[in-house]
């Protein structure tokens, strides 16, 4: 099965079995946020559990 590239370039499983990603809203209109808002969309955070099942599949994470 191919995996969903778009989803192959957006997250990476980590060692524990997470799934890492990136914040949205961080790359323009950056005037108007705030320095903490920035800083905290800079930071990675993980998938939630939820989703972590569907994303898995797309990425093809075993």
């Amino acid at each position: 099965m191919k995996s969903n590239r778009g989803a192959s370039k957006r997250f990476k499983k980590t060692a524990s079995g997470k799934i890492k990603r990136e914040k949205a809203f961080g790359q323009h209109i950056l005037t108007k946020k705030s320095p903490g808002r920035k800083r905290d969309l800079k930071t990675v955070t993980y998938v939630s559990e939820a989703d972590s099942k569907r994303v898995k599949r797309m990425i093809l994470a075993e």
